[in-house]
Formats: C-alpha cells, sequence, structure tokens
C-alpha cells in the first residue's frame, strides 16, 4: 500500500506548517508551560479549518478524513507541541462521539460552540476505581420523572472545558453503560481540588450530586457503551498522532543540536555513538508512521478498527517516548532544561502510554487477536453450588 501523500494532501499539509509557523512558532516554549488548555488559540484553528477536520460540512465541519486530521496534528506539533492539544480536542476522541451520535438538537447546542471556537469539550470516563477496567465505572444515572439523576465521581480530566461527555451506568453489566452530556455550571456538578500530571497539564476530580440531566441531554442510552469504545479508537489515532510527532520534532531538534554543537573539537555529529542512535530513532519513527498512516488511511471518515489503532498506539507510543527519551540524552543539561521543548516532550509522550489505553492493555489486546480468543483479565468466577434434587433430604 503506497502511503505517499497525494498532492491535496501535500498542499493540505504545506498549509497547516505554514499556518503553524505563522502564528504558533513564537511562544511556543511559554505555551508548554501553561497548566491551562490553550482555549484563547480555538478561534484561530476555526478561522483557519482547523476544527472538526473529519466531521461533516452540515455539522459544521470540514467533511475531511482521519488522515487530514492526522496530517494536521502532526503539522502543528513539529512546530508548537502544546497547540497539538486544539487539533485533538477539536477532532478526535470526545468530539466525534458526539458528532457521531448527537441529535440534530444536541449537535446545535453542544456540538456547534466547540466547532466554532467557543466552547471545549472533555470527556469524564476514568474513576478512582475504574481506569482500564472502564466497565466497572460506578457512576449511575438513576430515573427521575423523564430525566436521570447523576451521582458519583470522575477522575483525570480537563477542569477548564465548558462541557463534558461523562460515562454513566444506567443499570448493571456493559449493556447498562451510556453517556450524557454535562456543563459545567449545572446545580450538584463540582470539581475538586486542581492537580498537575507530569506534564504539567492541570486535572481535578468531579463530583456529581444529584445532578438533574434532562432526556434530551442523553447522548448515549442504556446499551451504549460500545458505540463509545469505538468512537475511543479515534482518540487513539489522535494519541498516537501527538505521540509520533513529538518524538519527531526531539529528533529534529537533537539533530541541528548534533550539527551546531561543537565537543573536543568536533561537531557532536561526527560521533559514532551518536550516529548510532540517530539511525535507530530513525528507523523507528518511521516504522510507526507507516502503522500510523496505515490506521487512518483504511478508516476514511468512518471510524478506525481496534486492531489498526491497537497496534499503531503501541508502536507511536513506544517509539515516540523513546525518541525523546534519546534526544534528551543527546542534548545533555540543555535537553533536560525547562529551556526546551525536548523536556516537555519527554514527560508528555510518557503519559500517553497510559492514556487512552495503557500500553499493558495494547498488548492484551494483541494476544487476543493474535490467538483469536478473549483472555479475560478478572479473577474466575467461584462455581455455582449444585442444586438439591427434587424430594431429597
Amino acid at each position: 500500500m503506497d502511503f505517499t501523500f497525494t498532492p491535496e494532501q501535500q498542499m493540505f499539509a504545506d498549509t497547516v506548517r505554514s499556518f503553524a509557523l505563522r502564528h504558533l512558532r513564537d511562544g511556543a516554549l511559554e505555551r508548554a508551560q501553561e497548566e491551562k488548555f490553550p482555549r484563547e488559540l480555538k478561534k484561530l484553528f476555526h478561522d483557519n479549518g482547523l476544527l472538526g477536520i473529519t466531521i461533516a460540512e452540515e455539522d459544521g465541519g470540514q467533511g475531511g478524513t482521519l488522515m487530514d486530521a492526522v496530517i494536521a496534528i502532526e503539522q502543528i506539533a513539529l512546530v508548537c507541541p502544546r497547540s497539538a492539544d486544539i487539533i485533538q480536542e477539536g477532532n478526535f476522541g470526545a468530539i466525534r462521539t458526539l458528532a457521531q451520535y448527537a441529535s440534530p438538537d444536541q449537535k446545535e447546542r453542544f456540538l456547534k460552540p466547540i466547532l466554532e471556537g467557543r466552547e471545549v469539550i472533555a470527556v469524564g470516563m476514568t474513576e478512582p476505581d475504574a481506569g482500564s477496567a472502564t466497565t466497572d465505572l460506578k457512576t449511575t444515572a438513576t430515573p427521575d420523572g423523564n430525566g436521570f439523576r447523576i451521582n458519583g465521581a470522575k477522575v483525570f480530566p480537563n477542569p477548564f472545558a465548558d462541557v463534558y461527555l461523562v460515562y454513566v451506568r444506567f443499570g448493571p453489566g456493559v449493556g447498562g453503560i451510556g453517556s450524557v452530556m454535562l456543563r459545567r455550571d449545572t446545580p450538584g456538578f463540582t470539581f475538586g481540588k486542581t492537580s498537575q500530571f507530569m506534564s504539567g497539564a492541570a486535572w481535578a476530580p468531579m463530583f456529581f450530586d444529584n445532578v438533574f440531566v434532562p432526556p434530551e441531554d442523553v447522548l448515549l442510552p442504556e446499551g451504549g457503551f460500545k458505540k463509545q469504545i469505538a468512537g475511543f479508537n479515534a482518540e487513539r489515532v489522535g494519541n498516537a498522532a501527538r505521540s509520533l510527532a513529538y518524538g519527531r520534532f526531539c529528533f529534529n531538534e537533537a539533530r541541528q543540536y548534533a550539527l551546531d554543537r561543537v565537543q573536543f573539537g568536533r561537531p557532536l555529529c561526527e560521533f559514532q555513538g551518536l550516529q548510532w542512535k540517530f539511525a535507530d530513532m530513525l528507523v523507528g519513527l518511521e516504522a510507526a508512521q507507516m502503522l500510523l498512516y496505515r490506521a487512518a488511511s483504511k478508516a476514511d471518515r468512518g471510524l478506525p478498527s481496534p486492531e489498526d489503532t491497537t497496534v499503531a498506539k503501541l508502536m507511536c507510543n513506544q517509539v515516540g517516548f523513546n525518541a525523546a527519551h534519546e534526544a534528551i540524552q543527546v542534548m545533555g543539561g540543555l535537553g533536560y532544561s525547562r529551556e526546551s521543548l525536548v523536556e516537555y516532550c519527554f514527560r508528555r509522550s510518557r503519559g500517553w502510554m497510559i492514556a487512552g489505553g495503557s500500553i499493558e492493555m495494547l498488548k492484551n489486546r494483541l494476544g487476543e487477536m493474535i490467538f483469536e480468543r478473549r483472555f479475560s483479565q478478572r479473577p474466575p468466577r467461584p462455581p455455582k453450588p449444585a442444586e438439591t434434587p427434587a424430594g431429597a433430604s
């Protein structure tokens, strides 16, 4: 399969790159060190056609492909790593699920302001006792008249969003899971103390205390879990694309450093040990790029397959992080300093080996694909007690 860009894709990549150099290169380091999501740039991204790239034009999007969105996130990240968050939020993850399953009314009230750059969306999925085991979530949606009362808690969401897509339990089992849309000012919806990830990005626990959700704000009712997870595959493509682009950014920075930096009377690039590092980095980056492009191009405008996204995310997460790690080693103290974006990319890419499906869970998933059977991670259920025959004493 040929993954060479078409003329249209190359033109798009060049246009996005030019946009990033013109608007995002200055201030990239300062932006990476800010705690809050860079929402002040969202309107600029909207005006340049970079929000809702894969969403239908009739819904306010650009009507493009998942490959277009991957190209955009790569080109932005190669200039301003933090600004790639805007492409992720405006094209992958929660917004894709919303666009895929929302009613016309929900698209008008929730999707439109996000696509226009006026609001930010985030997902509320992980709970204190339900991380990789998503189906163990305990946040409940109990019927109350025509609507529902939400009770429970979530951890790790962006605390600065305007609207949240929240996974809830309408009933028992996997079939009882669905989702609702909540605005941050909804009565009973509160946040705990703001904390920070290793990357510097903020998170805070969310609490739902008898929060009322009208029926028109239910996105996916009972039985919607599989649809939500299918939409989550697109989020994994965005995760993989950023991981890889960050690795490529670090590779480029370290390469230029090795060309310019002189030690012992010679440029660093002349030392064989460093040449081997760059050779290994390049092979990994190029291989991961093909897997990422395969996952994105095969999906076209639909949702990518879990098989392709699993392989791509696993490879891109590991390769991107390794490139950032090696770039720090090449650049020494400067690479380790907050005066360089390389250390930011290192910290950030480490998180993506956890978020969106940990490396270990992805390998478990691959094991199931390889052997064509499911391997439950849960302990075996105790056998049911034998029934006493009728009439026996």
